[in-house]
Formats: C-alpha cells, structure tokens, sequence
C-alpha cells in the first residue's frame, strides 16, 4: 500500500513546481561528477553507450572515488567498448580481468558479465533489443523484464551467482540495473537516452542511499530499508506527478548529498509552505 505523503505535499501543483526548480537548477551536465554516468558520457555511439553503461552500473556501488577509479582501469582496457568487447574471448577477457576486483566482486566475475554482455549482443543485436523482447503490454514497470534481462545475461555470462547482477524478484531494489535503465531510456541533458524502444514510464527510481533519505523526509516511504518495494513506493508518488517520466527528477535530487551540497535539508528548505 502506498503511504500518504506528508500534508503539504498532497498540493501538487506547487510541488510539481518545487521538483521542476530544482530540475532545471542540477539537471544538468556540469554536476555529473562524481558519477559512473561520466564514463557513458565519454561515447556518443549507442553501441558503446550501453555497453559502458552496463559495466558502469554494475561496479557504482561503494565509495565513489573507489567506484570512477576502478572504472579508469576497466576502459583503458576498452577503450571503445563495444567494439573492443566483441574481439574478446572468455579467455582474453578471464586474461586481462583476472586481477581486477572491486571490493568483494572478482575479476573472474566481471569478464563473465562482460562474456554474457558480448554473447547477448552477437544474437540480439543489442541490449536494447534483448530487454525489449522482454516488455509487455501489461507491463506497468520494468520489474519483470528486468528480472528477464538478469536472467538471460547471468545465462549467457555462465555465471548463475554473480555479484554484478543482483535480480528484483529477490526484494533488492536492484538500484544499479535501474540507474542503467535511466541512463538508456530517459534523454535529457543528463541521461543519454540511446535506447529508443523503451518507454520512460515504465522506469522505477534508483533507489540509493540519498534517495532513500530525500524520500524518507518527504514522506513518500515509510519503509525502513531501500528495497524494491520502497522503490515502488516513491515510484508511484513521482509517477502521479509527471505520469511519463517518474525518474525524472532523480539524479537533481540526489546531486546535494552525492556532492556534500546541502543534501535532505536543503531539498526541504524548498517547500517554504509546509
């Protein structure tokens, strides 16, 4: 059940008018950094766009300077993802992977996905294409063809148990998987957009730790723990606002405490009528 927001946000012209301001004031190119969206930003090509992206997604967890450092290493191996992905074996990848580790995931575990990444491209086409094939009418988010897509790539990576591909069928939140859909599907100064097929309704908000907090003193969960429900939760708020882009605020709202900017306090201040 989803909870009541707190009073004064049930006035949803105004919020909408707060949640706009603070859009346009942090949507924006120059307030990326520090973000694994740096490293999708780098290529304008689609192919390379999602590829980066879903390596970038899948190592944006832990500290950030952690997080954009061991990314360094992953693309000065590929350099142009896609292309250089294609031209790897399991073996080449397991080679030039096989000390890389980012807190408790393997090198191991990474060439597997990026193995599983290569080998859904080769028959899809794309990533694209593979999760579309996963989207139905009834879909009203992307849960399920999410759990779908984790499937298939931890099929086609020959790793059943990676840490890099956590599934929403299990309660997680799966924010990373969900940070990647935003950065495919939504187009805006921000997010590249390169997926075409997707609609951005359908997105649920990547539900990280500053999120969580922002949503928490909003009153848009009332749920202990940043897990999919949660997320669904705060989705279903932002979805009644802007019925097309419920995600649409995420990254502005987050950019305070990623950057040591203000954070929760600094939103609240915002809805001066409460």
């Amino acid at each position: 059940m989803v909870p009541s927001p707190k009073p004064y946000m049930d006035d949803h012209p105004r919020v909408l008018d707060v949640f706009e301001e603070i859009y346009k004031e942090r949507n924006r190119p120059e307030f990326i950094h520090p973000d694994p969206l740096e490293f999708v930003s780098r290529f304008d090509d689609p192919d390379n766009q999602e590829v980066a992206g879903m390596i970038a997604s899948a190592l944006a967890f832990g500290r950030v300077g952690h997080i954009l450092k061991n990314l360094e290493t992953v693309f000065r191996i590929l350099r142009n993802p896609a292309s250089d992905l294609q031209e790897m074996s399991r073996e080449d990848l397991k080679h030039a992977f096989g000390s890389f580790r980012h807190r408790w995931s393997s090198g191991g575990e990474l060439a597997d996905l990026l193995f599983g990444i290569r080998s859904i491209r080769g028959d899809y086409g794309s990533l694209e294409n593979f999760f579309v094939s996963k989207v139905r009418k009834e879909h009203r988010d992307v849960v399920m063809p999410l759990a779908g897509f984790v499937d298939g790539l931890k099929n086609a990576s020959g790793n059943e148990s990676s840490s890099l591909l956590p599934c929403p069928t299990m309660g997680s939140a799966c924010k990373r998987l969900m940070l990647y859909l935003r950065w495919m599907v939504r187009k805006d100064e921000v997010d590249p957009g390169p997926w075409t097929g997707i609609s951005p309704s359908i997105l649920v908000v990547p539900m990280d730790t500053h999120m969580f907090r922002v949503s928490r003193a909003l009153g848009l969960t009332t749920r202990r723990q940043a897990d999919l429900k949660c997320a669904l939760e705060v989705t279903s708020f932002f979805r009644s606002l802007v019925p097309m882009d419920p995600v649409r605020y995420d990254f502005a709202l987050t950019r305070a405490g990623i950057r040591n900017e203000g954070g929760v306090d600094g939103i609240l201040e915002r809805f001066s009528w409460k």
